[in-house]
C-alpha cells in the first residue's frame, strides 16, 4: 500500500512524497527544495530513497543535491536528461520499470515542455506523477519541444485507464480553467469543474490530484476532436496537431 503527501513549495509547486508502507522504501518527485522533504520526511519518520525527476528546470531539482547528502538517496531520471540533472544515480528511457517496494513504475517519455521530460506511471495503482506534462486543464508551455511532440506525448497519457490519478507539479488549475471556457464555453463539465475548482481555491485548498476521465471531459489539450472547440477556433475539418497547436498558442498568449 502506498501513502501520498502532497508539499506545497515556492509560488505553486507541489513536490509529492510516496511511501511504501510494506517496504518502508519512500521516493520524493521533483523536490523544488529539500527543506520542506526533511521537515516531512522526520514528521513522518520515514527514510528516503529516490528522488525521481521528470525535468531539469530548477524547480523540479533545486533539492536534489541536499536530499542526496542528507539521506543518501539514490537520483533516477531520464537517460537523454541525465547531464542536465544534479546527482543523477539510475537512467531510464521510454519502457523502463522499476520498483518501488512491491509497487512497478513505468517511464513514458513525454518531450515538450522540455525534450528529455519523462512522467513516472504506476500502472497496477492507477497513479502518473507528471511533472509539467500535463496539467488540471491544461499542458506545458513548448519550452523546448515542438507541438507535434506534445500532441504525441499527450496522446500516450491520453490513452492511460480513466480512473488514473494525476498528479501534476503545478497549482494552475483556475488560470488553466479560465482559459478552457474561452475555447468551449459551453461544456457542462468544465463549467460545473471550474465552479468546484474556484470553491478550492478560495479556501486555499490544492485542486490536484484529477483524473484522466476529468482530463478528457475537461481539458481542452485532449479535447482537440472536440467540435464546440473547433468551431470557435474556426478549424472545422483541421487536422489534431493543427488544432493543438493553435491552442497552445492561444494559451500562451492568454
Amino acid at each position: 500500500m502506498l501513502k501520498i503527501l502532497q508539499i506545497p513549495v515556492l509560488t505553486d509547486n507541489y513536490i509529492y512524497l510516496i511511501h511504501d508502507l510494506n517496504s518502508k522504501q519512500t521516493a520524493a518527485i521533483d523536490p523544488a527544495v529539500a527543506e520542506p522533504v526533511l521537515n516531512e520526511l522526520e514528521k513522518q519518520g520515514w527514510e528516503l530513497s529516490y528522488v525521481f525527476n521528470t525535468h531539469h528546470h530548477g524547480d523540479h531539482v533545486g533539492g536534489n543535491l541536499a536530499l542526496k547528502e542528507k539521506t543518501g538517496c539514490k537520483i533516477v531520471a531520464a537517460k537523454s536528461d541525465q547531464h542536465r540533472i544534479p546527482g543523477v544515480d539510475i537512467t531510464m528511457q521510454d519502457g523502463d520499470s522499476f520498483q518501488l517496494g512491491e509497487h512497478r513504475i513505468t517511464i513514458i517519455e513525454t518531450a515538450g515542455h522540455t525534450t528529455g521530460h519523462v512522467v513516472y506511471h504506476f500502472p497496477e495503482d492507477n497513479l502518473l506523477f507528471c511533472g509539467d506534462t500535463l496539467f488540471v486543464m491544461g499542458c506545458g508551455r513548448l519550452f523546448e519541444g515542438t507541438a507535434q511532440q506534445m500532441w504525441q506525448s499527450l496522446q500516450k497519457l491520453k490513452h492511460l485507464p480513466e480512473q488514473t490519478k494525476v498528479y501534476c507539479a503545478h497549482e494552475y488549475s483556475l488560470n488553466n480553467g479560465r482559459f478552457a471556457l474561452t475555447v468551449e464555453p459551453d461544456n457542462q463539465a468544465l463549467q460545473s469543474r471550474m465552479a468546484q475548482i474556484k470553491q478550492l481555491r478560495e479556501k486555499n485548498l490544492a485542486t490536484v490530484p484529477s483524473t484522466i476521465a476529468e482530463e478528457l471531459a475537461t481539458n481542452p489539450f485532449f479535447r482537440e476532436d472536440s467540435l464546440s472547440i473547433q468551431k470557435n477556433l474556426n478549424m472545422a475539418g483541421k487536422t489534431a496537431v493543427e488544432i493543438f497547436t493553435a491552442l497552445r498558442k492561444l494559451k500562451d498568449n492568454f
